[in-house]
């Protein structure tokens, strides 16, 4: 199983100092991250894709670039890549050169993006957020599969004799995940594709991550992938620890207060009980965290947010030091030791993709037999 954590890319004013770092720090500091998550022995780094303040990862793939020049190990992707403000080509492109450049080592998450105001920057409409993303992430897939493309779709202009340069690496695209908090026909176009299904799962409660899982897990089993079981599942989570709990709960207080992701709502407590997000303990980040696969089932990679709300470098390098180091062995071992054989314990990597060969399922555009792409 893959553990790893990812980055929303706030910039936030340290509610206990009133110190907020320049844009600069903030993307400094979230490299040290990625850097420090292979240090420590995480599997993963995610970053989100944001154009507006207070985020600043406007550009995935090129911080992802980077952070693939100064490692050798930890899988890059995206939390999410905004499959409807962006151009599929230019998508294509720049994940293919990131493919190349990071050894295989890319996968990525395609999302919608729920910020309203974003999409007419980039000439979209959001109430057109759910076509867009079918539509879009449909021509993707030709974009990496096809070494011609000509295409005609509703939100695009066509494209004749187009050649993506350069193709994926050694001709296999990148594995995608769908991730999505509440839009079924997400978690159906996952299915439908055979891809992986990412249920942030930072916000809502357990019942709903569940019913979210559960339709993508049965129109997995639908489409032929595999058993319902099988399904290639990830889940985000939130986490804050200190040796002693009570000392978590002081110390994270005023930031979770001030969080403009989810401040200034619920207490932390309500919160705490209504969704995952854990701050306590290295033992009660470990018993929360291995309760998510009595309604999640089984699943395949798990991410967690350590660096929101304005807390300082040093604080979050801690946490990293503390998953990586006290948390991530004892989650891997038992998760492990729970799982069935016939389920898989890892999401696919390039090697095993590539080891399909041109004839693999995941070469297809469409890799379910006599279906149409989904409406």
């Amino acid at each position: 199983m893959q553990f790893g954590i990812f980055t929303v890319g706030d910039v936030t004013t340290d509610p206990t100092t009133g110190k907020t770092p320049s844009e600069h720090q903030r993307l400094k500091s979230m490299m040290k991250y990625a850097l420090k998550a292979e240090e420590v022995g995480l599997d993963v780094f995610a970053t989100g894709e944001h154009h507006n303040p207070p985020f600043v990862p406007s550009s995935p793939t090129t911080m992802l670039g980077w952070i693939a020049a100064k490692t050798s190990k930890i899988q890059l992707t995206t939390s999410t890549t905004l499959i409807t403000t962006n151009d599929p080509v230019k998508i294509a492109e720049d994940f293919s050169i990131l493919q190349h450049l990071a050894d295989g080592r890319v996968d990525l998450m395609m999302g919608r993006g729920n910020t309203g105001p974003v999409y007419p920057w980039f000439g979209k409409d959001i109430r057109e957020g759910i076509p867009l993303a079918i539509e879009n992430y449909h021509l993707l897939r030709r974009l990496w599969r096809e070494k011609t493309v000509d295409w005609q779709g509703q939100f695009r202009t066509p494209l004749r004799g187009f050649t993506l340069a350069p193709a994926p690496l050694d001709d296999t695209p990148p594995f995608v995940w769908h991730g999505s908090i509440r839009s079924t026909e997400i978690a159906e176009q996952a299915a439908f594709y055979g891809d992986g299904f990412f249920a942030n799962h930072i916000f809502w409660n357990k019942e709903h991550t569940q019913q979210m899982i559960n339709l993508y897990r049965s129109r997995f089993e639908h489409y032929g992938h595999g058993s319902a079981d099988q399904a290639i599942v990830g889940l985000g989570g939130h986490i804050f620890m200190r040796k002693n709990s009570q000392d978590a709960i002081r110390d994270f207080r005023p930031y979770f207060n001030n969080a403009p992701v989810y401040g200034h709502g619920p207490s932390m407590e309500d919160f705490m009980e209504m969704t995952p997000l854990t701050v306590g303990s290295p033992e009660q980040v470990i018993e929360k965290t291995l309760s998510f696969a009595d309604y999640a089932g089984h699943y395949q990679r798990q991410l967690f947010l350590v660096d929101h709300a304005g807390l300082p470098e040093e604080v979050v390098l801690e946490q990293i030091e503390l998953l990586g180091t006290e948390v991530v062995p004892v989650l891997r071992k038992e998760f492990e030791a729970r799982r069935p054989s016939h389920i898989p314990s890892d999401p696919p990597s390039h090697a095993n993709l590539r080891a399909q060969g041109p004839d693999g399922k995941h070469r297809k555009v469409i890799p379910v037999e006599s279906a149409e792409q989904p409406a």
